[in-house]
């Protein structure tokens, strides 16, 4: 009741028992609330530093209660004071980044000057997420489109999750089925749905992409090399094309804490897409990257569907899928 005062349960419960009871020690004290007598002396110094424990007149080596009128009265006004203080300083920094940010505007390498702008590098494309996910209100939605990530770019990116996900922002977040197999990238996608976000996976991703409040989504430059930049979009219509695929997707990807579905032939939605990209004609390396997977992962994929098929040549695989209707 009183800890905005400063004052902790315990602590509490010995400044009501002193004032209504003044002929206790501290062993009485301590058997009267079923404590330790070290943690009643924790309790008498936390007092004593709040001044509502002050040495006796009449029996030195001993201490008195100071009555509630004087002491809490003076701890209350003292709090009140802090307040008003943190108050004025909040609207002196609210001042000053006002300040700022118009200073700021005019020389920031990015803002909405047309339908679509672009962000070149790492530290402009991270620095204008940061703004983007401080400013969001309703929703983040992205595609992750890699597989395995970097252990370190993930952990950087869990203060921002936290700072979003606090506010009460929806997050929705598809990832590839191959995080599945890479253990830091799915204990990540883990976590997120712990702290709230809403994360599933699908076997491929179009590419990286990020949409705040349905109103500005960021896109790569070079789809091949997230690293070169990105491309800003405020225009209404491409971004409601971009949430209409996210949603598209979204409505038959798996909950990351789910087990990924079979069809009724007995094939995961990750092989099924295997095999419908071999037959369009990619490489193994084709096949691999566009599904976040390591090749020597998709041969292996491949020679189990190979032997399901009774199949001896990936040629021969093509044939059986498509006569039995997997393709």
């Amino acid at each position: 009741m009183l800890e905005s005062l400063g004052l902790d349960e315990l602590t509490e419960k010995v400044y009501r028992l002193l004032l209504t009871k003044r002929d206790l020690d501290i062993q009485d004290i301590a058997d009267e609330l079923s404590v330790t007598v070290d943690e009643i002396r924790k309790t008498f110094d936390q007092l004593a530093e709040l001044a509502l424990l002050r040495p006796s007149w009449e029996s030195p080596g001993d201490f008195r209660p100071v009555s509630p009128e004087a002491g809490l009265q003076a701890l209350l006004q003292r709090r009140q004071f802090e307040l008003v203080r943190q108050q004025q300083q909040i609207a002196e920094a609210q001042a000053a980044v006002a300040n700022l940010v118009s200073e700021y505007a005019d020389h920031r390498p990015w803002g909405v000057r047309s339908s679509t702008d672009s962000l070149l590098g790492m530290d402009e494309v991270q620095a204008r997420i940061e703004e983007l996910a401080a400013n969001a209100r309703s929703e983040v939605a992205s595609f992750m489109s890699r597989g395995a990530h970097d252990p370190r770019a993930l952990e950087a990116a869990k203060p921002l999750d936290l700072q979003v996900l606090g506010r009460g922002v929806a997050m929705r977040t598809l990832c590839l089925e191959s995080i599945r197999n890479d253990p830091v990238t799915l204990a990540y996608a883990q976590w997120l749905a712990q702290n709230g976000a809403s994360v599933r996976t699908t076997p491929t991703l179009p590419v990286r992409m990020l949409v705040y409040d349905r109103k500005i989504a960021l896109l790569p430059l070079d789809s091949a090399d997230s690293r070169k930049g990105v491309i800003q979009v405020v225009d209404t219509g491409v971004v409601t094309a971009v949430l209409a695929l996210f949603e598209q997707i979204w409505s038959a990807a798996t909950p990351v804490g789910s087990a990924p579905a079979r069809d009724d032939h007995g094939l995961s939605a990750q092989e099924h897409q295997l095999l419908k990209l071999l037959s369009e004609g990619l490489t193994d390396e084709g096949a691999a990257r566009q599904l976040g997977l390591s090749q020597r992962t998709v041969r292996r994929m491949m020679a189990g569907i190979m032997e399901r098929l009774g199949a001896r040549s990936r040629f021969e695989a093509g044939l059986q899928a498509a006569k039995r209707g997997w393709l």
